[in-house]
């Protein structure tokens, strides 16, 4: 009887752990108990976009299973550097990867902070991943950042998202959008957060016109003083 007991509380601990990899512990908490997941407005928070430069040629070069196997590669690598830091990875969809700071557990100013770190890490990384099929190529990424008020909340009962809502979400994918590859675009409210420790090298890309959005003043974000990425 012990056995089977800690059998089963060895077993509860992996659902739980598979659980918290797919929702945010407070949420799964309050789904495991079949109580409404309410939404939350953020005053502030970060969030990165990216993609693979290119990513429909060279799917349109390799089968599925290669495609499947190049974007695991990319993104266990890309998993495994994210834990460094104070982020939540929000999802992927294809070849885009979604990360915010500053949710669900609120941590003050570091939000801004926190991406710009991470996203120089991820663009040096990706030069690193191997593409199994293409032994001599490398990918490039091209990656979006913008700092803003946003509503998160739980949406659907059968696989249940965590998702965030409102017109930071949209600036910050529009920001990936109109980068370029192996640049970190950055918004003017981005560039203000960054301003305040003055640990950030930033260069002025001008007034760009965005999508839904008229012009808009964009930054380059270059590198950290005060941190080098070590790949």
């Amino acid at each position: 009887l012990k056995e089977k007991t800690e059998d089963l509380k060895r077993e509860r601990r992996l659902a739980e752990d598979l659980l918290h990899q797919m929702l945010p512990k407070s949420v799964a908490k309050q789904l495991r108990k079949c109580q409404k997941v309410e939404a939350e407005n953020y005053e502030q928070v970060t969030i990165f976009f990216s993609d693979i430069v290119g990513f429909t040629s060279i799917a349109a070069s390799c089968t599925p299973l290669q495609v499947v196997e190049m974007l695991n590669n990319l993104y266990i690598c890309f998993d495994t550097r994210i834990e460094s830091y104070d982020v939540y990875k929000v999802e992927t969809i294809g070849d885009a990867y979604m990360v915010v700071s500053g949710l669900p557990e609120r941590n003050g100013t570091k939000h801004a902070d926190e991406i710009a770190k991470m996203s120089l890490d991820l663009v040096a990384a990706v030069r690193q991943v191997v593409i199994p099929h293409m032994p001599a190529g490398r990918l490039e990424l091209r990656a979006g950042i913008h700092t803003g008020p946003c509503v998160a909340g739980v949406v659907g009962y059968k696989m249940p998202r965590y998702c965030l809502f409102g017109d930071t979400v949209n600036t910050a994918s529009r920001m990936e959008s109109t980068s370029l590859p192996q640049k970190i675009h950055i918004s003017s409210a981005t560039y203000e957060a960054l301003l305040t420790d003055d640990a950030y090298e930033i260069e002025l890309r001008g007034e760009i016109e965005v999508k839904g959005k008229g012009r808009m003043k964009t930054y380059w974000l270059l590198g950290n003083k005060n941190y080098s990425v070590q790949n």
